[in-house]
């Protein structure tokens, strides 16, 4: 293992958020590499996520957010599996991030599956009649709908979309970074966006 230096973990703590000790660990494992050592963290928040996705999430947060300017505002509900975690500094800075990340991108979902059925079959049916007037063969012309889909879902669900400040991660791959950090289960429960004259 190659030995690091705190200039170099204080580097990876600033960038990622997560612990020294982690941090130390992680850049020793990657021999001082930064990026492969952000990585690793990465897979372990995941790891910690897949673990603990099943756990009750009875705690945690209701956050509001005003844009300034006052003609948006945003109401988030986060659950975590204590009440310990759900006064930590860690969980209200994502209730406020992912808050701000609702003021800008507008989200109409959580997740896919609350996608409303109609709505949904509406564009896919519009995305079929574009690439077949287009000339495309039927034959592929489900996989094309089922990945236009698929972009569609990245848009309008909240999950999905890519986070407003590191296009890097999706807002799920944030909760799964938070996760790691916390050590517990996080799930948004649901959210609301106002926005005057809409």
């Amino acid at each position: 293992m190659a030995k690091v230096s705190l200039e170099l973990i204080q580097q990876l703590r600033e960038r990622t958020g997560v612990g020294m000790l982690d941090c130390k660990k992680a850049l020793e494992e990657t021999n001082g590499d930064i990026e492969k050592a952000i990585e690793l963290l990465r897979k372990k928040g995941a790891a910690v996520a897949a673990k603990r996705g099943g756990n009750v999430t009875a705690e945690g947060l209701v956050h509001a957010y005003i844009h300034p300017g006052a003609r948006v505002g945003v109401m988030i509900e986060i659950n975590c599996e204590t009440d310990f975690v759900a006064r930590t500094d860690d969980l209200k800075k994502a209730a406020n991030d992912i808050c701000m990340h609702i003021a800008a991108m507008k989200p109409l979902y959580l997740v896919p599956e609350e996608v409303d059925a109609k709505f949904l079959e509406h564009e896919k049916s519009i995305f079929k009649q574009q690439l077949l007037d287009s000339g495309k063969p039927e034959k592929i012309v489900s996989q094309i709908v089922e990945g236009k889909i698929q972009k569609l879902y990245s848009e309008i669900c909240l999950l999905k979309q890519p986070f407003v400040k590191n296009d890097q991660l999706t807002i799920d791959d944030l909760l799964k970074e938070l996760m790691g950090k916390i050590g517990e289960n996080i799930k948004i429960k649901r959210f609301a966006r106002f926005e005057i004259g809409s």
